[in-house]
């Protein structure tokens, strides 16, 4: 089975580590895919160090010409049995192509990882075979949306456990300057609005009547950056609230924080809370999308509404009060992700899809 997994997005995020971890677990399992993106997308950066091969292609709109034809010899000149495609506009592009190719076309299938809500039926039904959600919710939403529902399989999103099996403590505090046993609470996430950053920064006051030790680190950049430095600086936080960037270290965060917050406002699943549950890391984070499929209220961590500082303040405070509450929590988080979110378990799921469709199509 020859794979071609196409990319248009030049960020970082859950999607395309979740490619990334797909390119992983089939090169594991004896496959060579391949990876089309933009030559400057940062997946097609961190694939090449992986030992992928990559093929650039700039993907400057839904109808560039010079993009769809590459992509349409690349199909054909490697046999291309299989087309995954992850963003609009390579769906568009690479689902063109293929499907120019005639009888003998690639079987195209389109995975959404997002839970907004979709602007148009072509990316859904009329171009691809079939549809692969990273949660229940994003498939319920979708056959709510009119996408036919046997043409849509719930692949939820899976890691590399063994990355998450160090008994080595994070060297954050370390880094920071800060004494061994500094409650320190973190999150992993672009900073960008909807992850529900500011009302973090708007619970740590309260937390530090309580707690006035512990300290706060945002690994990740994003368009709220200077936002979110001005709110800190206005709360008198800057001592306390840490805005590391971009890491490359995420194990090593994960493994520096006693609590993972992040009360993201919209989340298809969240590849961040699986990772945290990976490392024994109990979250805190909103009831709402596919989030409550990898958070278990009150086994695996704490769901607090939308938008609300004061439940995040009295989260956090309740789990740094009751340390065996909070060790059981990051026990039972680990189980969870170890029976539910691994590599293999969601590589298997998509390599059942692909058979399905090859097996249809001869």
């Amino acid at each position: 089975m020859k794979i071609l997994h196409t990319e248009s997005s030049l960020g970082w995020g859950g999607q395309e580590n979740r490619t990334l971890n797909e390119l992983i677990g089939l090169r594991t399992l004896g496959y060579q895919p391949l990876l089309a993106c933009p030559p400057n997308a940062r997946l097609g950066v961190r694939a090449r160090e992986a030992g992928f091969e990559v093929i650039d292609i700039a993907m400057r709109g839904a109808l560039d010409l010079p993009a769809l034809w590459k992509l349409h010899r690349l199909m054909a000149s490697r046999h291309i049995d299989i087309v995954n495609t992850h963003s609009g506009r390579d769906t568009q592009l690479a689902g063109m192509a293929a499907r120019t190719l005639g009888h003998q076309r690639p079987r195209i299938v389109r995975t959404r990882h997002l839970a907004l809500p979709i602007s148009s039926l072509f990316s859904y039904v009329t171009l691809p075979d079939h549809v692969v959600t990273v949660s229940r919710f994003v498939a319920s939403y979708l056959v709510s949306a009119k996408v036919p529902a046997e043409r849509i399989t719930a692949v939820p999103t899976g890691i590399d456990l063994s990355r998450y099996q160090t008994t080595t403590p994070g060297s954050l505090r370390a880094e920071l300057g800060l004494a061994n046993d500094t409650p320190l609470i973190g999150t992993v996430a672009i900073l960008r609005r909807k992850k529900g950053h500011a009302e973090l920064i708007e619970a740590i006051p309260t937390v530090l009547e309580k707690f006035p030790t512990a300290h706060f680190v945002f690994a990740g950049d994003g368009p709220q950056t200077d936002n979110l430095n001005q709110r800190i600086a206005e709360l008198g936080l800057t001592r306390n609230v840490h805005l590391l960037g971009l890491r490359r270290d995420v194990v090593n965060v994960l493994a520096s924080l006693d609590l993972f917050v992040l009360p993201t406002h919209q989340e298809a699943l969240g590849t961040a809370f699986i990772e945290a549950a990976a490392m024994g890391v109990p979250a805190i984070a909103c009831r709402v999308d596919g989030v409550p499929e990898v958070v278990c209220d009150g086994k695996t961590g704490l769901l607090v509404p939308v938008g609300d500082s004061a439940a995040i303040a009295a989260s956090i405070i309740r789990l740094l009060s009751d340390n065996p509450l909070r060790q059981s929590m990051g026990i039972a988080a680990r189980h969870w992700a170890e029976a539910h979110y691994s590599r293999e378990v969601m590589v298997d799921g998509m390599l059942a899809v692909y058979q399905k469709l090859l097996t249809a199509k001869s």
